[in-house]
């Protein structure tokens, strides 16, 4: 799949804002240490990508109830559902001056449709765009870095009515976060997320 950045302008990319807060001080501080002694691009963002991917936790699968979004907060309590997840790998690499966005995909989980969360990384060395997938690893999900081949979480369906997005957003979706914002726990976001008409007026 092709991927479509939603601007030519990099510096969309490498934004600070109040989800994606990267002047966190706690952030700073994990990527002078993930940074240390590493002069390779490819290098650097499969160290902060792995980091992500393995020390933070997907909120689900640790049974959390607790709402993660804001980049600084899902460092500090080192949880959140693959949308927050995303939101953090995006912080750390625009932290390093390393364009980073976002973006989705729709899949069929035991509760309905869902939203899922990854991120599009810009490797100047290569000149071009990868998707990465930080959600988490577990049985049955092995998403892996990789700059030819794309290893996901996941593999859309189109057959069941899954989509794959093939834009690169340089902000998170605005929908997404409101829901977030508003819900008091966890399970209030899945079951404001995984409602199929909500998704297909999404972008």
């Amino acid at each position: 799949m092709e991927l479509l950045p939603e601007t030519s302008d990099k510096s969309k990319y490498l934004a600070l804002s109040e989800i994606i807060n990267f002047e966190d001080e706690n952030i700073q501080k994990t990527t002078m240490n993930l940074s240390n002694d590493i002069s390779n691009e490819i290098q650097l963002i499969k160290t902060v990508y792995e980091f992500v991917r393995d020390e933070i936790s997907h909120s689900l699968d640790i049974k959390s109830n607790v709402i993660t979004f804001r980049a600084s907060d899902v460092l500090k309590y080192k949880h959140g559902i693959c949308i927050a997840k995303s939101h953090l790998l995006a912080a750390l690499l625009r932290s390093l001056n390393i364009p980073a966005g976002f973006c989705y995909q729709k899949l069929e989980f035991d509760e309905g449709y869902g939203l899922h969360g990854l991120n599009g990384v810009f490797i100047s060395s290569l000149d071009r765009w990868i998707r990465l997938d930080a959600r988490g690893n577990k049985e049955g999900i092995n998403a892996q870095f990789s700059i030819d081949k794309e290893i996901l979480a996941y593999y859309p369906n189109e057959d069941k009515g899954e989509l794959d997005f093939p834009i690169i957003y340089s902000e998170p979706n605005k929908k997404m976060i409101e829901i977030l914002e508003r819900s008091m726990n966890l399970n209030e976001v899945l079951d404001s997320i995984v409602k199929t008409e909500w998704l297909n007026n999404l972008f």
